[in-house]
């Protein structure tokens, strides 16, 4: 017996549920350009997006490079160095604490572009 998959969204990062935009700030506290993946759409339109998962949904998040680090410029949520501020991520911690696994969260070194 096979388990159905994951509902899949493609949506920009401007249209997802604030709750859904703090846990992904949550799950890339370093930012997300470094983690867009290349996909093709149906019509065979090439798209860059950030995935994220959560229990009920699989997310494509689109973005390209540019817009990714735009999003982190303008967001206060981030210091200057494009980090998640510890008291907005205690925040979020505190907030999701049962729905995401803070240990598998990757970290990424600082000198990393």
């Amino acid at each position: 017996m096979s388990t159905p998959s994951k509902p899949r969204v493609i949506k920009d990062f401007e249209k997802l549920d604030g709750d859904i935009q703090e846990r992904i700030k949550l799950e890339y506290p370093r930012g997300f350009h470094r983690h867009l993946i290349n996909f093709s759409m149906a019509d065979g339109r090439k798209v860059s997006a950030l995935p994220f998962e959560t229990e009920d949904h699989y997310y494509m998040v689109r973005m390209s490079v540019t817009e990714a680090k735009q999003i982190i410029e303008k967001d206060d949520d981030y210091d200057d160095d494009g980090i998640l501020r510890d008291d907005i991520q205690s925040e979020y911690e505190e907030k999701y604490d049962d729905e995401i696994d803070l240990d598998q969260i990757a970290d990424i070194d600082d000198d990393e572009d």
